[in-house]
C-alpha cells in the first residue's frame, strides 16, 4: 500500500483505450477511497469523463495544435503536482516521457514504452496472453491493490439520462455499424440485410456514430425507408450515447468505441469481429454480452491488431462469411 494517495493515470490513445482505463479508476478509488485521482488523456475524448465522481482532474493533451509545446507544458504540470504514483496505460515514447519526468516515486507502465528503463515498475505487455486489456492495466497496480478486477464504468448524468428518455419508449435496438478501420466493420449492405429481419419486433432501430459516420448511417435509413429506423451518428455525446444504449434490448456493434461504451454500462451487447479477434483482449464485458465472427478457418486472420483500410487479401472473407442469422441468434439467447 501506498502512504500518501494521489494518481495520475495516463492514456492518450484513442475512445475505447480511455473507456477501458476506467477500470484502474475504479480499482484505485476502492482500494484508496480518499485518494486523488487525475487522469490524462488527448484532447476530444475529455468529455467521457465529465462529472466522473472519483476523478478529481482531467488532463488535455492537444495532439493536433503545438503538439511538442503542449506536451512540454503537461509535463511542468505533472512534475509540480507531485503525484504519488504515475500510472501509465499508453506504450509510446510520449506518454513515456511525461511518466520518466513526473517526479513521482512511484512510475509504472509497460514494457514496450521506449522509456520504460525510467520507470520504478513495469509489466509486459502480452497480446499472446488472452488476457483482457482491463486484466494487463489491473497489472499495472497489483502491488499497491489486492490484484482482483475491477470493470470499467462511465457516468453519465441525470441530464443524459434525461435528453434521451424520449428515445427509449418501447422495445429498441441500437446499431453503431462503423468503425475507424474498414476491416474491422461489417459491409453496410449486410447490417442492411440484418435491420430487414429485425426492423418489424422493434418499436424504433437507433443508428449511432459520429459525425463522419453520417453518410453511412444515412445509407441504411435510405435503403430501408422505414420510419422506424433513426440516423443519430453525430446527434448525441459520448455519455448521451452510453445512457440510450443503457436501456437497448441489445447493441450491435464492431469491434470500436461503442463496444467498450456498452462495457462501461452493463448494458447488452453483441460484438462482431471481422478482420480481429476476441482473444486480443478487447472484447465485450457485460453480463450479457456475444461474440459474432465467422465459423470458416482463414489463414489470413487476424490481419492486425487495429485492422486495415482495405482487405490485405482483396476478398474481406472474414466479414461477408458472417451471416446475419448469427446475430438473430443473439436476440434469441
Amino acid at each position: 500500500m501506498l502512504e500518501s494517495k494521489s494518481f495520475l493515470i495516463i492514456q492518450t490513445a484513442f475512445i475505447g483505450d480511455v473507456i477501458l482505463a476506467t477500470s484502474v479508476v475504479e480499482k484505485l478509488h476502492a482500494t484508496y477511497p480518499d485518494a486523488a485521482i487525475d487522469f490524462l488523456l488527448r484532447k476530444g475524448n475529455e468529455t467521457l469523463l465529465t462529472d466522473h465522481p472519483h476523478i478529481r482532474n482531467v488532463l488535455i493533451w492537444d495532439k493536433k495544435k503545438g503538439k511538442i509545446k503542449n506536451l512540454l507544458k503537461l509535463v511542468g504540470k505533472v512534475r509540480s503536482s507531485k503525484y504519488s504514483a504515475v500510472i501509465n496505460l499508453h506504450r509510446f515514447a510520449s506518454s513515456g516521457l511525461i511518466t520518466a519526468f513526473s517526479g513521482a516515486k512511484n512510475k509504472v507502465g509497460f514494457d514496450k514504452n521506449p522509456w520504460s528503463f525510467a520507470f520504478s515498475h513495469k509489466i509486459k505487455h502480452d497480446l499472446d496472453s488472452g488476457l483482457h486489456e482491463i486484466d494487463r492495466n489491473q497489472k499495472l497496480i497489483d502491488s499497491f491493490t489486492d490484484g482482483v478486477r475491477a470493470l470499467p464504468r462511465l457516468y453519465p448524468s441525470q441530464k443524459d439520462f434525461e435528453n434521451v428518455s424520449k428515445l427509449q419508449s418501447g422495445k429498441y435496438l441500437c446499431i453503431a455499424p462503423t468503425s475507424v478501420w474498414l476491416t474491422k466493420q461489417f459491409p453496410t449492405n449486410q447490417w442492411i440485410d440484418f435491420i430487414k429481419a429485425v426492423s418489424n419486433q422493434f418499436e424504433n432501430i437507433y443508428l449511432l456514430g459520429a459525425p463522419s459516420d453520417k453518410s453511412v448511417c444515412d445509407r441504411i435509413v435510405n435503403e430501408l425507408e422505414r420510419e422506424s429506423i433513426k440516423n443519430l451518428a453525430g446527434e448525441l455525446s459520448f455519455l448521451e450515447s452510453a445512457a440510450l444504449m443503457k436501456g437497448a434490448v441489445m447493441n450491435f456493434v464492431n469491434d470500436s468505441a461503442p463496444m467498450h461504451l456498452a462495457s462501461a454500462m452493463n448494458a447488452s451487447v453483441s460484438a462482431v469481429y471481422c478482420s480481429t479477434v476476441p482473444s486480443f483482449g478487447f472484447g465485450p464485458l457485460s453480463d450479457r454480452s456475444f461474440i459474432v465472427q465467422t465459423n470458416e478457418k482463414l489463414s489470413c486472420r487476424p490481419c492486425g491488431l487495429h485492422g486495415h483500410k482495405t482487405c490485405p487479401e482483396g476478398h474481406f472473407k472474414c466479414a461477408t462469411t458472417i451471416t446475419t442469422s448469427s446475430f438473430q441468434n443473439c436476440l434469441a439467447t
